[in-house]
């Protein structure tokens, strides 16, 4: 087993002693540094696999170590330590590339975590191909998805806040998911959450846990998705949705790294990297006084921008093919086609939805499909084939409404007409497939996807 070297830069002798103590009993040789410049000259002198530096240093700023560090030696995560609840300077050192930060005085158990999170990095293998393209959908040869693959991987060495931004259905949790399984954290558990779909008085029971009997209903003691990210990500799903009371106490849980379940007396200390995501335009809900600013500057430490669909259109062919493929395994065919005149038009389509949006327009014409071959009057566009404007309300659709995604509205007319024409032939899944036009295996696939089997 190869021992693992730590480069200690602190001006303070006390604090140099402690840290390298703390370090040798976890296993693991130090060299000390009580300045940059002594700290640069053992960096080109020697090997090391981690690096804790104090921020104020006699000859300069612990953020021009850890620039210098970024630049030169990439492969060293650098700890920062910084003094007590100064949160700009260690926001500041994650956005310098710092892989975490320390609070004096110093946690031994929480440096403890930090330091064997880091080594992690050290140890993990460079991910394959395949492990770069985890999720499947996350496709693409584009520049714009070539760009999006390195950040991510830049991103999954830190422990920085990452706030992911883009529009629905472009794969925000994919990337949240990458970040995650590229990272220290991977063989912890990831969990994602849809704040919008929390009722707001189980948000803190939801968010943190709750006691048995703390309040009615609470017949059993239940653990937060905090304790259950542990160790883990937490993935904040379109976070803008959350209330502001909400806001206060994600905060706290965030900077003091423990959270307090409902009816519990004792604070409790967990470890989670945070992930967060939304559709909406956060600074401007800052500016409206619907996002609390401290919230906003804390999760948003880094911001990472997801591609539209239409800003990578060269990239359609691939994943509308992916899909099909996907689709057709999942039905026990083996020759499903797009047609390249279907081919181009979904080239040619705008996708306010994304891919998302790609995924249920592939789906649905394959049901409709004739000899398993996509064609253009198969995929029902606007602008190409039957649009949405022009669809027949006349059996009681409703237009959609602006609280409605065009997904969701689209699912709804077709769990309307399914239902209908299984009602008609008394559920008989042959006829209502032979009433609808499309194949029985067809039908078995709607049914199974929209949950109504």
């Amino acid at each position: 087993m190869t021992i693992k070297t730590a480069l200690i830069v602190d001006d303070e002798p006390d604090i140099r002693e402690l840290l390298e103590i703390t370090l040798m009993r976890m296993g693991i040789d130090t060299c000390s540094a009580e300045n940059i410049t002594k700290a640069r000259a053992l960096l080109d002198s020697q090997e090391f696999n981690l690096c804790l530096t104090d921020m104020n240093l006699p000859d300069g700023n612990g953020i021009d170590l850890v620039s210098h560090i970024q630049q030169h030696f990439p492969h060293i995560p650098v700890a920062v330590i910084t003094a007590y609840g100064s949160v700009e300077t260690a926001i500041s050192s994650l956005k310098s590339g710092a892989f975490d930060f320390v609070s004096k005085p110093v946690d031994l158990s929480q440096l403890r975590e930090l330091v064997s999170s880091a080594l992690k990095l050290t140890e993990k293998k460079a991910a394959s191909k395949e492990e770069n393209e985890t999720g499947n959908l996350l496709l693409g040869e584009s520049t714009e998805m070539d760009k999006l693959r390195k950040q991510i991987r830049k991103l999954a060495r830190s422990q920085a806040p990452v706030y992911i931004n883009g529009e629905s259905g472009s794969g925000k949790e994919l990337v949240a998911r990458m970040i995650h399984l590229q990272g220290p954290r991977s063989e912890a558990p990831f969990v994602p959450i849809n704040c919008g779909a929390i009722p707001s008085e189980l948000m803190e029971s939801e968010f943190f846990g709750h006691k048995k009997g703390s309040f009615s209903g609470a017949i059993d003691n239940k653990e937060g998705l905090f304790q259950a990210a542990n160790g883990g990500t937490l993935f904040l799903d379109e976070v803008a949705d959350l209330p502001i009371g909400m806001q206060v106490k994600l905060l706290r849980a965030i900077q003091e790294k423990a959270v307090r379940a409902v009816g519990d007396q004792n604070e409790k200390s967990v470890d989670v990297r945070i992930l967060s995501a939304t559709h909406k335009n956060l600074s401007e809900l800052v500016e409206t006084g619907d996002f609390r600013q401290d919230l906003y500057y804390r999760i948003n430490v880094i911001e990472l921008d997801v591609p539209k669909l239409r800003e990578r259109k060269s990239d359609i062919p691939l994943l509308a093919t992916h899909i099909l493929q996907r689709i057709a395994e999942e039905c026990d065919v083996e020759d499903a086609k797009i047609s390249q005149e279907a081919m181009d038009c979904l080239k040619e389509y705008h996708f306010p939805g994304n891919v998302r949006e790609l995924e249920n327009i592939i789906e649905r014409a394959f049901t409709l499909c004739e000899d398993d071959i996509i064609d253009v009057s198969d995929l029902q566009l606007r602008g190409g084939g039957k649009t949405e404007e022009a669809m027949d309300f006349s059996e009681g659709n409703s237009p959609r409404s602006e609280d409605t995604s065009l997904e969701d509205y689209l699912e709804g007319i077709e769990r309307k007409t399914i239902e209908q024409a299984l009602e008609e032939t008394r559920w008989n899944k042959t006829a209502a497939a032979k009433k609808l036009g499309i194949t029985f295996r067809a039908l078995r696939y709607r049914l199974k996807k929209l949950d109504m089997e």
